[in-house]
């Protein structure tokens, strides 16, 4: 998105450039923008604020309902999930016919509730430094 002042400073710049004599099409396009889009800003006479930000966008049909998150929940806290990821939680549920959501949609659920992490006893991987483990051992 462009902001508003380097919009106005576009537009003028265009202005002056077609007052010059320059074509629109080429003042344009040394701004990397379309001749549409100047027309866009410029259709009431001012420079158009951006509407995009307040635009009302519908609900996607196929989002995953609050009962569905709890369920992706439910089972990756389950005792036989807890160490698995979901790469290897989806497919054994799928050996047993059960379909609760994909695999990206367990890890964004996961994600969002911050439990991408070690969630059951496993332990967060250290990592050690062999020269001074090795210095350790030689003490």
């Amino acid at each position: 998105m462009i902001s508003s002042s380097d919009r106005k400073q576009a537009v003028e710049l265009i202005q002056e450039a077609n007052r010059n004599g320059a074509r629109l099409t080429y003042a344009c396009n040394e701004l990397n923008i379309s001749v549409r889009t100047y027309e866009r800003w410029t259709r009431e006479g001012t420079i158009a604020h951006d509407q995009r930000p307040l635009a009302k966008r519908p609900v996607p049909k196929n989002k995953l309902t609050d009962q569905e998150r709890e369920k992706i929940i439910e089972t990756v806290s389950k005792k036989e999930f807890m160490n698995l990821p979901p790469s290897q939680i989806v497919p054994k549920l799928a050996d047993r016919s059960i379909y609760i959501a994909s695999e990206s949609s367990f890890y964004r659920v996961l994600r969002e509730k911050n439990m991408q992490h070690h969630r059951g006893r496993s332990q967060v991987s250290q990592k050690t430094n062999p020269a001074k483990s090795f210095c350790d051992e030689a003490k």
